[in-house]
């Protein structure tokens, strides 16, 4: 990037861009090498504003909320890190069909936990996923039989070159941790959503979520990662086939599988996103070797990685 258009952003966006940030500290993960800047959004119009710019000039940027699902390289990435604070949630409980409005920077399982308090369900398997509203909306993010492609209402995303649209959850085009925004990398930005939920009381959608987060403590390790390595395939699950393969426990560098959840890889405080890397070209090589399986990431990888 120029130094031009380097001086054109400064220009725009003042002291709010922050220049060679290093993105370890905004994954989930830990890992992360620089990128060339970081620009905090805390309302819609700040998104819809920075976004519009961005793509004027041509400056390949990124929005990141919670930093989950995403492993950007140690190389780091070369553009803009939008940092997505627009967290508002409004609960309708009252209408007849009550339903939950959320920004995209909201906290999936905060919205999950609010509208349990309300004494509404539908949403309680929310709690059990890390990341934002807009990241879940985005990879039709799922867990104890539900997704988001059976709650969603509509979402309003902004693309490069249609402007704003507004889509159900048939236009968004879901299949499993997919959407038609994921598989075509559309320039767009998800806005905000809305969520359908059902009436019921608060000590029974409570305790829905509570048995929810409990088996997912059970199950899954705690700790820096990036969440679900790998989609799971059709009638079976990755992190079976990971352990199968004889890689649960496996360590490369300072990041390994989990020896409690064999498609988590958790990072011991010390790994590199190369680590991370290793292990899951790693994984997708000897589970297709021995089981004929391709496995498919369901993290998205961000910046330039290296074979061994």
């Amino acid at each position: 990037m120029t130094q031009s258009i380097i001086r054109l952003l400064e220009e725009s966006f003042g002291d709010r861009l922050q220049q060679n940030v290093r993105m370890s500290n905004y994954t989930t993960s830990r890992v992360g090498g620089l990128a060339l800047g970081l620009l905090p959004i805390n309302t819609l119009d700040e998104m819809r504003e920075a976004a519009t710019k961005l793509w004027s000039h041509q400056v390949p940027f990124k929005v990141l909320g919670s930093g989950a699902n995403v492993l950007i390289s140690d190389k780091g990435y070369p553009g803009i890190i939008l940092l997505n604070r627009c967290h508002n949630i409004k609960i309708y409980s009252q209408e007849e069909s009550p339903y939950v409005y959320c920004e995209s920077g909201a906290n999936f399982g905060a919205m999950a936990r609010q509208s349990a308090l309300r004494g509404l369900t539908g949403l309680e398997w929310a709690n059990s996923i890390p990341g934002t509203v807009g990241g879940a909306v985005y990879g039709n993010a799922g867990a104890h039989g539900s997704d988001v492609s059976k709650t969603l209402i509509n979402t309003t995303v902004l693309f490069r070159e249609e402007g704003e649209k507004v889509l159900n959850s048939e236009g968004m085009g879901y299949a499993y941790r997919s959407s038609f925004l994921k598989r075509e990398r559309l320039p767009s930005i998800i806005l905000s959503a809305t969520f359908a939920v059902l009436k019921s009381t608060r000590e029974a959608a409570w305790q829905k979520l509570t048995e929810f987060t409990n088996h997912r403590q059970k199950t899954q390790p705690g700790g820096a990662s990036t969440g679900s390595t790998f989609k799971n395939p059709p009638g079976d699950y990755a992190g079976r086939l990971i352990e199968a393969a004889g890689l649960k426990g496996h360590a490369e560098g300072n990041a390994a599988f989990s020896s409690q959840h064999a498609n988590f890889i958790v990072n011991d405080g010390t790994a590199s996103a190369q680590d991370y890397y290793k292990l899951i070209r790693l994984a997708q090589k000897t589970v297709k070797e021995k089981f004929g399986v391709d496995l498919e990431l369901e993290v998205e990888l961000l910046g330039e990685f290296y074979e061994a």
